[in-house]
């Protein structure tokens, strides 16, 4: 029974260090980046359709432009449906009682139906008959409806909690006081709201040789100098001390190169204002790590010496030992 249970545990420990969620396919991509600076995966998503794409938590986390392009394109379309309507009721479905300069008649129907639905009306165009005053009630409702949903978009896109961490531009791997090297990087809060119980999580993925076949992506967890700080005003550098118990005990920064080791961070803490979870990631490459390098100062120091505020100017300045 110890041996099925030790058995078991080597084999959860394998898993671990062979696939961290992103699978044996993406694993494989030997120049792909797994996890870009900005904290998003280098992963497309086709095939999903457009219900996927307006769906609404792709609406609430899709970037401004691309929210902007699609309520245009929505409301383009919507008052072109209606325009169309307003097309079939016929040349005298709409009374023009001013010339607007306009005598495309599909033209006029559409920046009528503009009018509607913003609830304008300068009165050089009414209905007439049934068929258009049906119409006019109808996209009357439609409009309020679609205004309701559009405020509640952009209400929730305002009031969802972000975590606005920001990232050293490179980490530093750099030999300390004990005589050991340290991979580090820095982060600090942007904003004047606090983030409490900040937890950190760092990972390293690189490739290693697998008897005859082709290298393997392997990733390990890193154990920091301090997994967590329970209140963030300032800034924070994360630590990890490449000590005999480190994956990357011995490994040589030319290594490290050839294995196309990426560091992959995670962040996780409570924000205040809110009180919710929030999250950050984001990942160095050895391309974005520099050795035997430290971080400038970023502390301002009043007359008498004291720390008084940081200096984000020097935030991702670095300097060599």
């Amino acid at each position: 029974m110890d041996d099925n249970l030790s058995g078991q545990q080597a084999v959860r420990h394998e898993d671990v260090n062979s696939d961290l969620g992103f699978g044996r396919v993406l694993s494989e991509q030997r120049d792909l980046r797994l996890l870009n600076r900005n904290g998003s995966f280098n992963v497309q998503k086709r095939g999903r359709g457009i219900r996927a794409g307006l769906s609404y938590s792709n609406l609430v986390t899709t970037t401004w432009p691309i929210f902007f392009l699609l309520a245009a394109l929505a409301y383009v379309a919507l008052n072109a449906i209606f325009a169309s309507a307003f097309y079939l009721c016929g040349p005298h479905g709409l009374a023009h009682t001013l010339d607007t300069g306009i005598h495309s008649l599909f033209l006029q129907d559409f920046f009528f139906s503009i009018h509607t639905s913003a609830t304008i009306g300068y009165g050089d165009t009414v209905p007439v008959g049934l068929p258009a005053n049906l119409l006019v009630g109808v996209e009357s409702v439609v409009s309020l409806l679609g205004l309701a949903v559009m405020t509640g978009l952009v209400f929730a896109r305002f009031s969802r909690p972000v975590a606005a961490i920001l990232f050293s531009d490179t980490a530093v791997i750099a030999r300390t006081a004990d005589g050991l090297h340290a991979f580090q990087f820095r982060i600090i809060n942007t904003r004047n709201s606090q983030i409490i119980d900040l937890h950190a999580r760092l990972m390293v993925a690189r490739f290693e040789p697998r008897g005859e076949g082709k290298p393997v992506r392997r990733y390990y967890p890193l154990t920091l100098e301090r997994e967590s700080v329970s209140f963030f005003p300032l800034s924070w550098t994360v630590v990890h001390v490449i000590d005999r118990s480190s994956p990357l005990f011995g490994v040589t920064e030319t290594e490290l190169r050839n294995s196309a080791a990426e560091f992959l961070v995670l962040l996780t803490g409570v924000e205040e204002t809110f009180s919710q979870v929030v999250n950050a990631r984001s990942s160095y490459s050895m391309e974005e790590t520099v050795w035997n390098a430290k971080f400038a100062d970023i502390f301002l120091y009043d007359q008498e010496g004291r720390a008084a505020g940081v200096d984000l100017s020097r935030f991702h300045q670095t300097l060599p030992l």
